[in-house]
């Protein structure tokens, strides 16, 4: 098992290294780190977890111009895992993004743990440079007041409608904290959640020229 997570984690790296949406090959080491961590207290199945923290990525739309095709790339990658556990993997994949936040809830333990481990890399400091960076990825601006938050998005409204880096906090961000499925999640959330809520505050003040 070990030595097919150093070939899985080998092949994610040379696919993500140069990646520049904050999707890159550290936020899959953060994931899988963040996984180890939830799967161990929550007693899921580690392996499971730790393979689909390294592929979970390989087939967003965010980052691929196929999903289609990357679901078959990361299933020729797994193709000599037990079938149980690659069925369980891909299901992991296809089911834990946010996608404007319609999605059903998932339904396995190692599900769970995978899609907090994802979030928990969207929020705290993390969070935020990495929303920085996925916003200039797009050519979004930081902010304009005159554009609004969204409250209701489709999954094309989400990826392809003009917002901004700020407003993804409200969008997306700053809702995760009650979305996290295990308790380990939601620990390690509140704090980074008040992080962001912390940041947001002080961004405006500056923005209002009051700091």
């Amino acid at each position: 098992m070990d030595r097919k997570i150093e070939e899985i984690s080998t092949y994610v790296k040379s696919k993500l290294e140069k990646e520049g949406s904050g999707h890159d090959w550290h936020h899959i080491e953060r994931v899988v780190k963040h996984a180890r961590q939830v799967a161990t207290a929550e007693g899921a199945n580690l392996f499971v977890c730790e393979v689909a923290a390294l592929v979970h990525d390989l087939a967003d739309d965010k980052i691929v111009a196929s999903e289609a095709e990357g679901l078959e790339e990361v299933k020729e990658l797994l193709k000599d895992l037990e079938p149980s556990d690659r069925e369980h993997i891909m299901e992991i994949i296809t089911t834990i993004s946010f996608k404007g936040g319609n999605r059903p809830p998932v339904t396995t333990l190692e599900a769970k743990v995978v899609q907090d481990a994802d979030r928990l890399d969207a929020l705290g400091a993390i969070g935020v440079a990495r929303t920085f960076v996925y916003a200039g990825s797009k050519g979004d601006l930081i902010y304009d007041p005159s554009i609004k938050p969204r409250d209701k998005m489709t999954v094309s409204s989400y990826r392809n409608e003009q917002s901004t880096a700020i407003n993804h906090f409200y969008e997306k961000l700053l809702t995760l904290k009650n979305l996290m499925n295990t308790r380990k999640g939601i620990e390690l959330a509140n704090q980074r959640h008040q992080f962001m809520v912390m940041f947001l505050e002080q961004f405006q003040d500056e923005w209002d020229g009051i700091k």
